[in-house]
């Protein structure tokens, strides 16, 4: 099997690889930390399974020789006294049918991809080439060949001569990444196949079956987790439809609003606009009567100044008069206006508040139902924990019991065994006894006669 495997190797281009060990020996990690999945068994007892770990170890030594033959090729001066000439003759050959089987594969890899590259038409020289081609392939299985023989040569040469490979592996560096890839791949297999080898059927059988529950428990959970997360996922999506419904709600509040303190001030602004208006109307009114009153006074300043000793105190009372009553009467129609004007804005603002009151208690219930379904998911998520928390530590605790069970059962058995022995022994020393005794018997008798 070992030779089969190792047919056909590249020259890796890398030095050197430490031999792993070879001894069908547990591994060091279990496989799984978990200890019902660990075999019972630490040490291989058929004579099928350590042939079969054997020729495993064996392949993998060989797969190690076979990749340092790189530095064989590149390092052939050094090692020709260590190897010996049988060896480097072998390499040496090994090598030239490399290079050959190179030259040629590289060379019908190149016609190929030039064939493919250029667009000929079905021409008789094309076809003729094409032959010569596949002529070419079909000789290079005899040559894979020798090189496979050649490997297996220089590997027959290698394992006879156990000095010279281990000098030759302590002098090597290093070694390619392929190489030690493949060299990993097979000591993971190596770890693997012991493993199996170690587990009986009865473990194996428990092993499915406990990988088998954990299985199911787990896909149980997982609906049950997809359930919440699903219900979970609807009432967040119909919350956040509700958050979304109100905010829209708000936002219209609030350019209503916008609109409502716009309108005002458009209000506000065009009365200013008109009282200013009135106020410039009165002023040219104004202007107009006093010029009127200016010339009434010029007609009649001659009976003013008449009148004017008898009647200056009672004239300027009654204007002062006017005045006042005509400022309380102009700031009494402004006041009024503009208690009119708040008292609106007030009754509006009053409602709006009102309307929002009432959203706020509205979103407040809805908020501690919310709360409420919050708090009992919550509680049942920590029974559900609790609950998978304290079936764990039950599954624990039956297999300690479990273990505990089979050593004491293991020692019963092994005591049982060496009281066996015992008395085995005790029976043989009884007759050896019983034997000696009636040789005595007879020599003594004998002597009697004489």
């Amino acid at each position: 099997m070992a030779g089969d495997i190792l047919t056909v190797v590249p020259l890796y281009q890398g030095p050197h690889i430490s031999r792993i060990r070879l001894m069908a020996e547990s591994p060091k990690k279990p496989a799984s930390p978990l200890k019902p999945l660990v075999p019972s068994m630490t040490k291989l007892t058929t004579i099928e399974t350590k042939r079969i770990m054997s020729v495993l170890d064996e392949t993998i030594h060989k797969v190690e020789l076979v990749t340092l033959l790189s530095y064989v090729t590149s390092n052939k001066e050094d090692l020709e006294n260590v190897l010996g000439e049988d060896i480097t003759k072998a390499v040496r050959e090994h090598q030239d049918l490399c290079r050959v089987l190179l030259d040629h594969i590289s060379y019908l890899q190149e016609e190929e991809r030039r064939l493919q590259g250029e667009d000929f038409e079905e021409e008789p020289w094309l076809q003729d080439h094409r032959s010569s081609l596949e002529l070419q392939k079909s000789r290079l299985s005899p040559l894979m060949q020798q090189v496979k023989e050649s490997t297996k040569n220089i590997l027959r040469l290698l394992l006879t001569n156990s000095q010279a490979t281990r000098l030759f592996q302590t002098q090597a560096l290093g070694i390619s990444a392929g190489a030690q890839s493949l060299i990993d791949s097979l000591i993971e297999l190596r770890g693997f196949l012991f493993e199996k080898l170690l587990t009986s059927p009865m473990e194996a059988r428990d092993k499915a079956q406990f990988i088998q529950d954990i299985t199911k428990r787990n896909m149980r959970n997982q609906e049950v987790i997809e359930g919440l997360e699903n219900e979970l996922a609807e009432r967040m999506k119909t919350r956040a439809a509700e958050v979304e419904k109100e905010n829209f709600v708000v936002r219209e509040l609030k350019n209503h609003l916008h609109q409502v303190l716009k309108f005002s001030e458009n209000s506000l602004l065009r009365t200013k606009q008109e009282a200013e208006k009135q106020q410039k109307t009165d002023f040219r009114a104004s202007q107009a009567r006093v010029a009127k009153i200016q010339q009434e006074m010029l007609q009649l300043q001659s009976q003013f100044h008449n009148l004017v000793n008898e009647n200056w105190e009672a004239e300027q009372a009654l204007r002062k008069k006017y005045k006042v009553e005509t400022e309380i009467e102009n700031w009494i129609q402004k006041y009024d206006m503009e208690m009119g004007e708040k008292q609106e804005e007030y009754e509006e603002l009053d409602s709006i508040h009102k309307e929002e009151k009432a959203q706020l208690a509205e979103l407040r219930l809805r908020h501690n139902v919310l709360v409420e379904e919050f708090a009992q998911i919550r509680e049942e998520r920590e029974r559900y924990a609790k609950k998978r928390m304290e079936d764990e530590q039950e599954l624990l605790r039956m297999v300690r019991a479990a273990t505990l069970i089979q050593a004491v059962w293991k020692g019963y058995l092994a005591r049982s065994m060496l009281r066996s022995k015992k008395k085995k022994r005790g029976k043989g020393k009884a007759k050896d006894k019983k034997g000696k005794k009636g040789k005595g018997k007879g020599k003594k008798g004998a002597k009697g006669k004489k």
